[in-house]
């Protein structure tokens, strides 16, 4: 039974996984090597949570019990000590997350689940950096993670069943869906949608239509709810890239191979919404006010 959760990294991703696991009982310990960042991470849960009183879907003693099951740590030592499972959100890069994980393994208990939210990089991979690869598993959360219902749950190679199934109970008791997939490149949600937006940067690269009319075709077109290039500003440009280059490596089709407009975009810092610009602008300070898009 998972009692004591230690989030790794503090960022949009690890802050939503640390609030979501402590509106629902459970101990959190947010570890961030930067102070600062843990600071931030808990203005923001709070701020959400006041978001979630405005609209009555919890009450103010929720709120306070929610903010008390969180403490931040930044030794990762202290954090892991007692965790029984253990979600790491940090940067999307294979070399951080294998020294991360063969770290956890020296200082975590032996009986340790020890899960990545990585949302490309090989479960099957981080789990050779330990010596516990039954143990590890992938748990891919969607921003804005106390809202948004799926979790992906990747089976590594290695990954025994039955923590396969202890996850999928505890992603249910989150109030969450899960999905069980296998390890392969993007696993399902990015092996499906990076394409789509990579199709969509294309059409723009080639002259087909301009971002206005490529978004508003698929919002009304396809009912989606933001068209693909203010979703790939959302999701972050870096981040589309850096999958789109793991699913041509990993699958050895070029039909994955991420489009140039992208590449430069990212090599001139225009990452989307964390830069202020991508597609579109970005007023500062408010991810909802959109200026205008870049390209016409």
């Amino acid at each position: 039974m998972f009692k004591k959760i230690t989030v790794l990294g503090s960022g949009t991703m690890g802050n939503g996984i640390a609030h979501t696991f402590a509106q629902n009982g459970f101990e959190v310990n947010l570890m961030d090597i930067s102070q600062p960042a843990l600071d931030k991470a808990i203005q923001t849960i709070s701020t959400n949570l006041d978001r979630q009183v405005g609209k009555g879907l919890i009450d103010e003693a929720a709120k306070a019990q929610t903010l008390k099951n969180l403490t931040t740590h930044t030794d990762t030592q202290k954090a892991v000590a007692e965790a029984d499972l253990i979600v790491e959100a940090v940067t999307e890069n294979i070399d951080t997350k294998l020294k991360i994980f063969a770290d956890l393994d020296k200082f975590a208990p032996a009986h340790t689940v020890l899960a990545s939210n990585t949302s490309s990089i090989s479960i099957t991979k981080i789990a050779a950096a330990t010596k516990r690869p039954t143990q590890v598993i992938g748990m891919h959360f969607f921003n804005p993670v106390p809202v948004m219902k799926l979790v992906e749950i990747i089976n590594g190679y290695s990954t025994d069943s039955a923590v396969t199934a202890r996850i999928n109970e505890l992603s249910v008791q989150l109030g969450k869906v899960p999905v069980i997939v296998n390890d392969y490149p993007g696993f399902v949600s990015n092996r499906i949608l990076m394409p789509m937006l990579n199709e969509a940067f294309y059409a723009l690269f080639e002259g087909v239509a301009s971002v206005e009319d490529i978004d508003t075709v698929m919002k009304l077109g396809m009912a989606h709810p933001m068209g693909p290039l203010q979703l790939a500003d959302f999701v972050g440009l870096d981040v589309c890239l850096n999958i789109l280059r793991v699913l041509q490596e990993g699958l050895g089709n070029p039909k994955y191979a991420p489009c140039p407009l992208l590449v430069n975009m990212v090599e001139a810092g225009h990452k989307g919404v964390k830069s202020g610009i991508g597609f579109y602008e970005y007023t500062a300070g408010s991810k909802a006010s959109i200026v205008a898009p870049r390209f016409r």
